[in-house]
């Protein structure tokens, strides 16, 4: 079979340190160039403004993308108090400026506002976004001067713990941790409403993606050094951890002819659950437990590198 261009044989999850000022998509098109790979892509975009995980996938481990985009997410985040700008960070132009009652300057007032955002509750995505609205992302149009109405979404914050409060600057150090779709911009705003002014993001770390740690994560500069001396594969993630399903290995060739299989399933795993497939020491499938034995349900040729 004749190799589809721009396919060089990675596949493989990268954690990639996302640099300040640079969008999700400058980070993919800087490793399509140092890979010549054309399939890369990421779980979760992060704005400009902010930094850490992003978790890159290349080659047939984009189709990975759909087990490991509704995993909760961390950060550490800073929020300036007395301004809204229009883009809900830094970067946006100052929509408003309000003064800063004494209780921002109070660690223990500060907390208590914090507190009040912990659980599910309702938010109101910022309209500079990648939320598509009629069939475009919703921050072109804004950017176009249209008025975009967002609609409210569902979210939980699990942990809003205060770090520290910076007097000087008017700014609170606060670490979040957040199920997916949760804008920590849209919180910036609503915690400078609660605490009786408005805020906006000053700057943002994304700490951890489910299981990943920034720890695990590369330099953008390292990784593309990596790939133009062919050494990227020791720079890949072992996706089985990450995706947290049970395992079990199977013969190559059953697999990639998509061949339903009759292995027993291992434990603890309920009817219709998902099972990582391990062939030839990478992961070949993800297979769903049914009724007649475990069926394809994502295939991976080649493997994903562990």
């Amino acid at each position: 079979m004749t190799p589809r261009r721009g396919a060089t044989g990675l596949s493989g999850l990268l954690i990639i340190d996302k640099p300040a000022g640079m969008t999700s998509h400058d980070v993919i098109a800087r490793l399509r160039r140092a890979t010549g790979e054309r399939r890369i892509g990421h779980a979760g975009t992060l704005d400009p403004l902010a930094t850490g995980v992003l978790t890159v996938l290349i080659g047939s481990a984009t189709r990975l993308e759909r087990y490991l985009s509704g995993q909760d997410k961390s950060y550490d985040a800073r929020l300036v108090f007395g301004a809204e700008t229009d883009t809900l960070d830094s970067d946006g132009a100052v929509t408003a400026t309000l003064p800063v009652p004494p209780s921002v300057f109070d660690p223990d007032a500060a907390a208590r506002v914090l507190s009040g955002f912990l659980g599910p509750q309702s938010q109101l995505p910022p309209a500079y976004s990648a939320i598509k609205r009629d069939g475009m992302p919703a921050h072109r149009l804004a950017r176009a001067g249209v008025e975009v109405q967002m609609s409210p979404r569902d979210i939980v914050v699990h942990e809003a713990a205060l770090r520290s409060v910076h007097a000087q600057t008017a700014s609170w150090d606060v670490h979040f941790a957040v199920s997916k779709g949760t804008y920590i911009r849209s919180l910036a705003r609503d915690v400078g409403r609660a605490a009786g002014t408005g805020a906006h993001l000053a700057a943002l770390r994304r700490t951890s993606v489910g299981p990943i740690r920034i720890e695990a994560a590369h330099a953008l500069d390292a990784a593309c050094d990596a790939a133009l001396a062919g050494g990227l594969p020791a720079l890949f993630a072992d996706p089985v951890p990450v995706l947290g399903f049970p395992t079990l290995s199977a013969n190559a060739a059953e697999v990639l002819d998509g061949r339903l299989l009759t292995t027993a399933v291992p434990p603890p795993i309920a009817p219709g659950g998902r099972v990582s497939v391990l062939v030839d020491g990478g992961l070949g499938a993800i297979y769903r437990t049914t009724e007649r034995g475990l069926a394809p349900e994502t295939v991976f040729s080649p493997a994903v590198t562990r």
